[in-house]
């Protein structure tokens, strides 16, 4: 049985090199890997935050595709106590055959207020991912949905994967923001990329783009409108397999909040598709879990997942947002 550590992701601030520590063994245990997984503890080596762990497996093209794409942690090895005559311990090094669709920086580039870490991102669709019917289905055929897209930073990581995507923002200059910077960004970095707007009558507005990489494109569609009008914005886009958003900040009270979930849930549950998953993360300080998974439940569109390590993903962000949490719900049939 094959002794692995994976490395933490590096990060410039100590407060994702904490949010990173935090999650990484959720990520793991909740990969299609974590099956396989025992004795998972944090180890430190050479000053480096490290996960090991023993895994029921081989060493093959599933595990080294997938621990590419994962957020939380990086770089990941074989493990020895010692090996003649240099002593340990020591690491080989894993070659992970995960390939981005697009550079993953593209993500990182996009700068806006307001702008949700690309790193939890990913953790949040690796999540959704897992915890839905289409686990152990490559990105590379799935669909994603943000209905709360703002700056797109679900979109540009979903593309980066290797996903379908769409998403949705009543904000038309954010959704603009979103084709102007594919636009901008495909120029420079010399990928192919066709962009077009349409108008729907009555609803919006959407830009639809063709991004080509080799031999494989990818679309990427962004509509504006409101988020009760889901299932028009998407016409054309087959049903999403995930839908991955973060609520808005900045709502002072609980009742805002509760009026968008009244009026999202159900159309969210009308565009997602048969084995799909809900993820979406919340600024917990002034809206608290129990409350949370209370209105998700009482609506009887989603079946909550709350037990361990679902129920365990709250972190601080900074001094005002105290407490972020993360709610993962599967469409109930």
């Amino acid at each position: 049985m094959p002794n692995l550590v994976a490395q933490i992701a590096p990060q410039r601030s100590t407060q994702y090199a904490q949010l990173a520590t935090q999650l990484a063994p959720y990520e793991l245990a909740l990969s299609p890997l974590g099956a396989k997984i025992t004795d998972l503890q944090p180890v430190t080596l050479g000053g480096q935050a490290y996960l090991r762990f023993d895994y029921a497996g081989e060493v093959d093209e599933a595990l080294l595709t997938e621990v590419g794409s994962l957020a939380m942690t990086s770089a990941y090895f074989e493990y020895y106590d010692h090996v003649e005559p240099i002593g340990g311990p020591l690491l080989k090094p894993l070659m992970p055959t995960y390939a981005p669709f697009l550079p993953p920086d593209i993500a990182e580039a996009r700068r806006y207020r307001g702008k949700t870490n690309e790193m939890l991102t990913l953790f949040m669709l690796n999540v959704a991912r897992h915890s839905s019917a289409f686990a152990h289905r490559p990105w590379q055929t799935l669909r994603v949905y943000d209905p709360l897209a703002g700056g797109g930073t679900t979109l540009l990581t979903a593309l980066v994967l290797g996903a379908e995507v769409a998403g949705s923002d009543e904000d038309r200059e954010a959704i603009d923001g979103i084709a102007r910077f594919i636009r901008q960004y495909t120029k420079e970095a010399r990928i192919s990329c066709k962009l077009r707007e349409e108008k729907i009558k009555n609803v919006g507005k959407r830009w639809w783009a063709e991004i080509k990489q080799g031999d494989t494109v990818r679309r990427c569609l962004m509509a504006r409108g409101d988020v009760g009008d889901g299932a028009k914005l998407l016409h054309g886009f087959k049903k999403p397999h995930v839908i991955v958003t973060d609520l808005p900040y900045g709502i002072q009270h609980s009742g805002a909040l509760t009026e968008l979930l009244q009026k999202a849930l159900p159309v969210w549950a009308e565009v997602l598709d048969e084995g799909g998953t809900l993820v979406f993360s919340w600024d917990a300080t002034r809206f608290s879990r129990e409350d949370m998974v209370g209105l998700v439940r009482e609506a009887r569109y989603f079946t909550v997942l709350d037990e361990a390590p679902y129920n365990q993903l709250t972190h601080r962000v900074d001094r005002v947002i105290q407490q972020r949490d993360i709610l993962v719900a599967r469409l109930t049939t």
